[in-house]
């Protein structure tokens, strides 16, 4: 496997990550399958594991934890904190109190004296950017943590940390977790050109769309899939629609339509590594086939043509929406100081 240095930081990591955000209670219980899967991987060359703290609650880093016996050195580790682990208001978000509790509970769960890379999970508007790096840079200094980084922010909110770092003399955000697909390409206006401009490396989270860019969902017919599923972009017909126009482009190509979308978000020169997370060793096996595949100008012309660069069909539920957009009083000036209609 050809790796690849994750951003400036020295550090060689595979194209294709092991996400293992479906190892434990939310995807695949069984803790002995798990660890074979997450073994499977690392023979086959891929040396880059993503998980986070809530996933399954710390399950998913426990697991991780116990496949990674014997084997720490020859893995880059990478967690993530900051999505509420519990009722309390103060296990959540990006605040000094919890990044300093929050490393030492994912330390005992992965059991490993240091993180490769610590990331932030979301964007915390509720903490100043500046306790924030202050907290992550004592972790690196400590040694418990080798670099940092970011996960869904916005391309104005990683200028602003990279500024903030500078003048305070604070780690920097060495990466960005963003969202990205054949059918996610926002972040090529921004995200992705701000990422290389500061040096970062980027590992992008769902290149397969939650599952549509399989050909499980298909347009007039159900499955388990859809029928089963909480989140709504697994109905959204503009993007079933899309995926139909993209089936045909990986048809002629001879290749499986996962191929292709995995081979498309590790195509752009912005990008590190594309996280795949299986939740079986048949989704593995098919990762892995399919990771020598590479695209030519003219299947990445098609693709350009269904899906413009630089734009999004629909969005995913889980995408980080800022205040702005979510807080209807934050787009709307009082009633008193408009005219009403």
């Amino acid at each position: 496997m050809e790796y690849r240095t994750l951003g400036r930081t020295g550090i060689k990591v595979s194209p294709y990550a092991l996400g293992a955000m479906m190892f434990g209670a939310a995807g695949n219980p069984d803790h002995d399958d798990s660890i074979r899967i997450i073994h499977k991987a690392l023979d086959a060359g891929i040396n880059f594991i993503d998980t986070a703290d809530v996933y399954s609650n710390g399950e998913s880093e426990e697991i991780v934890g116990k496949a990674l016996e014997g084997r720490r050195e020859d893995v880059v580790l990478a967690t993530k904190l900051g999505r509420p682990m519990g009722a309390d208001p103060n296990r959540q978000g990006n605040s000094r109190r919890w990044i300093m509790k929050a490393v030492e509970d994912s330390l005992r769960r992965l059991k490993t004296d240091y993180i490769d890379l610590y990331q932030i999970h979301r964007p915390d508007p509720a903490t100043d950017i500046e306790e924030t790096l202050s907290a992550l840079s004592e972790l690196v200094r400590s040694g418990k943590v080798r670099a940092v980084g970011s996960s869904s922010m916005p391309a104005s909110d990683m200028v602003e940390a990279q500024w903030v770092s500078e003048r305070r003399s604070l780690e920097r955000f060495r990466t960005e977790q963003p969202n990205y697909s054949i059918l996610n390409r926002g972040i090529e206006n921004e995200v992705l050109p701000v990422a290389e401009r500061f040096g970062m490396g980027v590992l992008v989270w769902s290149p397969l769309a939650q599952g549509l860019l399989t050909g499980r969902v298909r347009k007039g017919q159900s499955n388990d899939l859809r029928r089963t599923s909480r989140f709504r972009h697994l109905s959204d017909e503009r993007r079933i629609d899309t995926v139909e126009r993209i089936i045909p482009i990986a048809e002629d190509a001879g290749m499986k339509l996962t191929h292709l979308a995995m081979a498309f978000v590790i195509a752009h020169p912005g990008v590190t590594s594309a996280i795949a997370g299986p939740r079986t060793m048949e989704q593995l096996d098919d990762l892995l086939a399919g990771s020598e595949v590479s695209l030519s100008d003219e299947i990445l012309d098609r693709i350009d043509a269904v899906v413009a660069p630089g734009t999004d069909v629909g969005a995913l539920d889980m995408a980080y929406k800022a205040p702005a957009i979510l807080s209807a009083p934050l787009r709307r000036r009082p009633l008193s100081g408009r005219s009403a209609a």
